[in-house]
Formats: C-alpha cells, structure tokens, sequence
C-alpha cells in the first residue's frame, strides 16, 4: 500500500474519500471512551451496572430515531450496514420475486444474488445516466408476488439521490403487502430526510458519519414481523443476538446527534466544496458522473485516456488520497464498476472513474490543492502515455 512509501507525513494528506470511511469524531470518541475502560459491563446483566447500560441503549434507540423517523419505528443495532442490508434482504425476501436495482451497494447486491441462488426470482431494475434507478422500470417489476423492493437511497458510487419515499408509496399502490427497504448509509447524517409511511426498512452505518466501524442499525416498523436474523441470546429484542457494543452505540449515537444538530449548514459547507472541485478541475481532462443534484458529499468524475487506479496511487503519492468506486467491493478484482457500467458509461471511460468524497472537516484550502494535484497528476500521466 502506498502509505508504507515515506514521501509525505499524515498531517500532509488531504482525505477525499469520505464516502469509503470518515475519520472518528475526537468530541464523541471523548465522551464514549468510558463504555471501553469503566462502563465496560454486559447490557443483559442483572446487577444494577449492566442494567443502567440496558437503559442507557434503550435510550440511544430513542435518540437515533428521533432524527428521522417517528414512534411508528423501531431499532436493531447490528455490526455494520452490510448486516443491516443482509438482514433485510434475507428475512424480507422469502418468497415470490425480490426487486431491486443495478445500482445496489454489493451489501444488496451480493445478497440478492444469493437470493436467486436459493430460489427467489429477482429482477432489477435499469439505472439513469447518474446512476438513480429508472423508477417506471423499477414499478413496471413489481407485482402480486413480489415480497420485498430494495431500493439505495443515495449510490454509493455517484452521489444520485432515489426519491425513496416517494418510489415507495408507487410500490405499495401497486402491492400494499410488499415490503419497501432502502440502503441509506451514504444519506444518513447527511440528507435531510425523514422516513415516510411506506418504508418498511432503512439500513444506517456509523463509520460514514463520524462513528466507529463495527456498528450499524436496521430501521423496522414496529409492526412488521421480521425474522432474527442472528440467533443466541436474545439481544436486540430477539432480532439480533450478542453482547452490544456498547462503545460502539454510544459513539453512532453521538456522532448522528451531532450532525444532524447542523445538517443544513453541514450540507451547505459541503455543496460549496464539491462545486469548487469541479469547477477547479481541467474540462478537457476530466468528466462529471455525479448529478448535480446529487448528494454534495460525493463527486464522480471521469479521467479521460487514464486509469482511475493509476491516478490513485500517484495522488497518494502527493498527499491527497481519493477513491476509484465503492472500497467495499474492490476486493472483487474487477477492472470496471458494474454500477458505472449500469449507468450506460463506455469502458473507456469507466477505467478513468475516480470517487472524490467529502465530509464537514474538509477546508476550501484542501480542495484547491487537490484540483491541482488532480489536474498535474491526470496531464502528466497523458503525456507520458501520448
């Protein structure tokens, strides 16, 4: 990896690849550090310790919920949000046909492959241009037998925003029964948004806003009856057994109260950086991907004639460290994004993706450096190859 090569210190980098991971909140990490060295007991204790720590996740479920949904809901904390989407997909489409999209985060997408493997039909549904689902497409999949629509609320890998409220009432008006789930952990802490009628599941993730990794949730209506869908002792209410990280919950809640105290100004602050990029970068160099109604937290663009992987490395090099797609399938080995490939974006081009990602500590004086590295990086690299 290239942060083993020595030719710049860690106060040097400019991170762009929010979207992958967010640094830990110092505040947050400060204030749940106890659940680790003193409050370090077991929830599901009798003595008056683990018992405090039961109230006090009870609360941190009341918390998280506040922010987006109403008292119609409920929450399953989980280990991250590939469980959470995991959990949803498996005790949701048991039966009949399962829709979702081309555009899945692979927690979805690998999941409802698995699903076809055990005898669900599934059917996906087109991508635009932007990489938001065709939603006529989507509807026209759905009907009498489907059990379960999955739907991403923003893509992972362009920043589109899928209206998914409203994708669910024209689910429901077409099957009242089927169940209605989106994959929000690129809107959660970021979008903002609050849970309608017609959303049955809503998968969130801590580390994309500030949290640990190895903590998510999976938001249910009350009334549905969902399946465990990890088995033992009972936690989380019978639907998710194992001891709680408590640490974890405690720096998630933190960290979503925070930002969703300023969410606006947050959105605001990072909009006018995502323009800045874009407006810095050279246009005979580089293409837009994301839409520009998009989610401002992430900006895809295109090196023409480049590999997205080469300029990758040679911008670690320089200090700026950014994304080629979703981290969480690049283990697949695969040259070029499905995803892109969904959005009707030629091989060409898809070699030359690159996932610029922010987050509310990104400074103007960042972005303008990494234009210019950006810039350098892609020009000198056509240079070489004309």
């Amino acid at each position: 990896m290239s942060f083993a090569r020595g030719r710049r210190t860690k106060n040097a980098m400019i991170y762009l690849d929010n979207a992958a991971t967010t640094r830990p909140d110092g505040g947050c990490l400060e204030q749940a550090k106890q659940y680790i060295l003193e409050n370090y007991y077991n929830p599901s204790a009798l003595y008056a310790e683990g018992y405090n720590l039961h109230l006090l996740l009870k609360r941190a479920r009341e918390n998280m919920l506040s922010l987006i949904a109403d008292d119609c809901f409920s929450l399953v904390f989980t280990s991250c949000g590939t469980e959470a989407d995991n959990h949803a997909l498996f005790c949701g489409g048991r039966r009949g046909n399962v829709v979702t999209t081309l555009g899945e985060h692979s927690a979805v997408f690998s999941a409802a492959n698995e699903l076809k493997q055990r005898g669900i039909e599934m059917r996906f549904a087109q991508l635009n241009p932007d990489g938001s689902v065709d939603i006529d497409k989507l509807i026209s999949l759905v009907d009498s037998k489907t059990s379960l629509v999955s739907v991403i609320h923003v893509n992972n890998e362009t920043g589109a925003i899928n209206p998914v409220n409203d994708i669910a009432d024209r689910v429901k008006a077409v099957n009242a029964n089927t169940l209605f789930h989106s994959d929000g952990v690129q809107a959660f802490g970021k979008i903002p948004f609050r849970l309608g009628k017609n959303i049955d599941l809503y998968s969130i993730s801590a580390h994309k806003i500030g949290g640990m990794k190895g903590c998510g949730a999976l938001i249910k209506r009350k009334k549905l009856a969902l399946k465990p869908f990890i088995y033992g002792g009972g936690q989380e209410e019978g639907l998710r057994s194992g001891t709680e990280n408590v640490f974890g919950i405690k720096m998630f809640e933190l960290a979503a109260m925070k930002k969703y105290s300023d969410i606006r100004k947050n959105h605001a602050h990072v909009q006018s950086l995502n323009e800045q990029l874009w407006n810095a970068l050279d246009k005979d160099l580089f293409d837009r991907i994301s839409p520009e109604n998009g989610s401002p937290y992430i900006l895809t663009v295109s090196a023409r004639g480049v590999r997205g992987e080469t300029i990758l490395h040679e911008a670690d090099d320089a200090g700026l460290i950014i994304g080629t797609g979703s981290a969480c399938s690049s283990n697949e080995k695969k040259r070029y994004s499905r995803v892109i490939l969904a959005c009707g974006i030629a091989e060409e081009n898809a070699d030359g993706i690159l996932r610029l990602s922010f987050s509310t500590e990104n400074t103007a004086e960042e972005v303008a450096e990494a234009a210019k590295i950006l810039n350098k990086v892609v020009k000198n690299r056509r240079e070489i190859m004309s």
